[in-house]
C-alpha cells in the first residue's frame, strides 16, 4: 500500500504545517496528478471542483443548515429545555436527563453537533452548575449527549455521505432514527449509573408543574417539535425529496420563528443567512476539493489496489465493517467529521460493494464512528466548544467524558456486529 501511504503522507503533512484541510486536499490531488504525468491538468481539476458541488443532494445542505439557524435564533432552544425540565427534571440527576433529551430534540432540528453543543451548552452547563452539579462533569455530559445530532435527521454528515457515495439521503435519514434512539438510551443508562455513584448531582427539589403549566410549556414547544414530524412523514410518504424537505423546513422555521414565536426579526434573519452562507461555503469547498482528490485516486487505480489488498475480508463483511470502524475512529481523533467522510468514502465504497455491504447501513455506522471523534481529545470540536461555553479547561473534562466515550464506541461496534439493529427498523420505516 505504498501509494496510499504516500497520498496520506502528503495530506497529513500539509495539515500538520497548518494548511487548511480543503487546500491540503487540493495539494495532495495536485501532487498525485503530477506523478501521473498528463493527468495534471488545470482544466481537469477545475471540472472536478465544479463536479464536487454540482449535486441535487448537496443542495439540501444549506437549506437544513439555515433551518437550524432560524430555529435556534427564533426561540426554540429555551422552549425545548423548559419542557424537558418540567417532565424529567425532578428525578435524581434530573438536569442530566434534561440535557440528554434536549440534545435529541434539538438535534432533530439543527443537524450539527457543534452548533447544538454551543446553543444548548451555553444554557444547560451554567444551569447544572448553579444546581450543584460538578461543572466538568456537566460539560462532559453536554458534549457527549450532542453526538446524537449528526445521525438524527436532518443530519449534515449524512447528507454529505449520501452525496459522496451516491446513496439515497431519504433512506439515510430514516435509517438514522433507530441509532439516535440507541445513543439516547445509552447516554441515559451511563448517566443513571453516574448520578447514583458520584456526588454533586442532586439539585434542590422543585415543585412539580401543574397541569396548566405543563400544558402551556407543551403548547409553546409544540410548533418547534412539529418540524421533524413533518419532515419524516413527508419523506416516508414520498411527498417530497430530501432536498425539497429542506425548502419546506426553511419556510416552516421562518413562519414559526417570525409569526408564532415572534422572536425572529429582520436583523436575526440576516444573521442566520450570513452564518448559513459561511458554514455552507466551508462544507461545499471541502466537498469540491475532496472530489478532485477522489478523481486522481480513481485514475491512479488506488481503489482497485485497496479492494485487492482487502479482498480477503470480502468474504467476511462483518469483519470488514468492524475493521473500517476502528480505522475511522482512529482517524477521527485528528480529523473532523466532514473531511473524514469526504476523504474516506470514495476509497472504501468499491471495497464495500465488492463485499456486498449495504451502503445505507454502512453510512449510518460510518457516520457514528466519525462523530465519536467530536469528543475525543485533544481535537474533539464538540468537546472544545463545550469547554469554551462551560468555562472549563479541557484537561479537567477528559476523565468525566471517558464513560460516555467507551459506551458510545461499544454501541457502534455492536451495530457493526449486528446489522439488524439498523436494517430492521429501516425496513419498517421505508415506504
Amino acid at each position: 500500500m505504498p501509494a496510499l501511504a504516500q497520498m496520506f503522507g502528503y495530506l497529513f503533512g500539509a495539515i500538520a504545517i497548518g494548511v487548511p484541510i480543503a487546500f491540503a486536499l487540493l495539494f495532495c490531488a495536485m501532487v498525485t496528478g503530477m506523478q501521473l504525468g498528463s493527468a495534471a491538468d488545470s482544466q481537469v481539476m477545475a471540472a472536478q471542483l465544479m463536479r464536487g458541488t454540482d449535486s441535487i443532494a448537496m443542495m439540501a445542505l444549506p437549506f437544513f443548515i439555515l433551518t437550524g439557524e432560524l430555529m435556534n435564533r427564533g426561540g426554540l432552544t429555551h422552549r425545548i429545555i423548559d419542557l424537558c425540565k418540567a417532565t424529567v427534571g425532578r428525578v435524581r440527576g434530573g438536569l442530566g436527563y434534561v440535557t440528554i433529551i434536549a440534545c435529541l430534540l434539538f438535534g432533530s432540528l439543527v443537524g450539527s453537533a457543534v452548533a447544538s453543543t454551543a446553543a444548548l451548552g451555553a444554557i444547560l452547563i451554567p444551569m447544572m452548575a448553579k444546581a450543584g452539579y460538578d461543572r466538568a462533569r456537566s460539560t462532559a455530559l453536554t458534549a457527549s449527549a450532542n453526538l446524537v445530532t449528526p445521525v438524527m435527521p436532518p443530519s449534515v454528515p449524512l447528507i454529505v455521505y449520501g452525496a459522496t457515495a451516491g446513496v439515497s439521503i431519504q433512506s439515510l435519514f430514516l435509517g438514522g432514527l433507530a441509532p439516535a434512539l440507541y445513543l439516547t438510551l445509552t447516554m441515559c443508562a451511563v448517566w443513571f449509573v453516574i448520578s447514583r455513584t458520584k456526588e454533586n448531582v442532586q439539585e434542590a427539589p422543585t415543585e412539580p408543574p401543574t397541569f396548566t403549566e405543563l400544558s402551556k410549556l407543551a403548547l409553546g414547544a409544540f410548533w418547534a417539535l412539529l418540524l421533524p414530524v413533518i419532515i419524516l412523514v413527508g419523506l416516508r410518504g414520498g411527498v417530497f425529496t430530501a432536498t425539497e424537505a429542506g425548502v419546506v423546513a426553511v419556510v416552516y422555521a421562518t413562519i414559526v420563528g417570525g409569526v408564532i414565536y415572534r422572536e425572529l426579526s429582520i436583523r436575526t434573519l440576516f444573521e442566520a443567512l450570513r452564518s448559513t452562507a459561511k458554514m455552507s461555503a466551508v462544507v461545499m469547498f471541502l466537498a469540491a476539493a475532496a472530489q478532485v482528490l477522489a478523481y486522481y485516486m480513481t485514475i491512479s487505480g488506488l481503489p482497485d489496489i485497496i479492494t485487492d489488498t482487502f479482498s480477503g475480508l470480502a468474504d467476511n463483511p462483518t469483519l470488514l465493517v468492524i475493521s473500517l470502524m476502528l480505522f475511522v475512529i482512529l482517524i477521527g481523533t485528528v480529523l473532523d467529521v466532514i473531511p473524514t467522510i469526504l476523504i474516506v468514502t470514495p476509497i472504501v465504497v468499491p471495497l464495500l460493494e465488492a463485499a456486498d455491504v449495504d451502503l445505507v447501513y454502512f453510512g449510518i455506522i460510518f457516520t457514528l464512528a466519525n462523530v465519536i471523534g467530536l469528543i475525543t481529545p485533544p481535537v474533539g470540536p464538540s468537546l472544545n466548544v463545550a469547554c469554551a461555553v462551560g468555562k472549563v479547561k479541557i484537561d479537567h473534562v477528559i476523565r468525566p467524558v471517558l464513560p460516555y466515550l467507551l459506551a458510545q464506541t461499544s454501541l457502534v461496534l455492536l451495530m457493526g456486529l449486528f446489522p439488524e439493529m439498523i436494517m430492521v427498523p429501516l425496513e419498517w420505516l421505508s415506504p
